[in-house]
């Protein structure tokens, strides 16, 4: 069953500090002309809770810092059900698959908390590329980073499963 969509207010707050926005994973090693410049051309957006952000198989044009906040990461089961698989804060970054790959988002992302997002458009990233090569490949090297540190931990989680169905299995 699909949540009501609600619109996601643009916020008209200052923009994140440069010092906030070091904290975030994804800009590390940027200088601080670009978090300068990066602070004052992305759009933030103010997210109430219980509001679907984005929902699995939509399209995917832009990824999200989370500034401030809580969020619920829901994957659909084969089932049909909806299951939590993640929850993420500060300085977590969620949509980025879909600007890698161009798919259609792979889960349901919907606030748990009153949150505060860093929109980061697939526009804004062609014009960091535009304006510093170097930067943009930091940043690609750093959504790649937090992949793989994902992938290591679901690969984990899978590992766990099955070996607790084998030993089931044995029994």
């Amino acid at each position: 069953m699909s949540q009501p969509r609600v619109p996601i207010a643009v916020a008209q707050d200052t923009p994140p500090s440069i010092d906030r926005l070091r904290e975030v994973g994804l800009f590390g090693a940027l200088s601080d002309e670009v978090l300068e410049h990066l602070a004052s051309v992305l759009q933030r957006r103010l997210v109430a809770p219980g509001t679907t952000i984005f929902q699995e198989g939509d399209p995917g044009h832009d990824m999200f810092v989370v500034l401030d906040g809580e969020i619920e990461v829901l994957k659909k089961s084969r089932r049909g059900r909806q299951q939590r698989v993640a929850i993420l804060g500060p300085s977590d970054m969620l949509g980025e698959m879909s600007i890698i790959d161009v798919q259609p988002r792979s889960a349901t992302v919907r606030a748990l908390a009153p949150t505060r997002l860093l929109r980061i458009a697939a526009e804004d990233l062609d014009a960091l590329y535009r304006h510093d090569v170097k930067s943009y490949a930091i940043v690609v090297l750093n959504v790649a980073r937090d992949l793989s540190r994902r992938l290591r931990v679901t690969d984990g989680i899978l590992a766990d499963i099955a070996a607790n169905v084998l030993d089931e299995y044995v029994r």
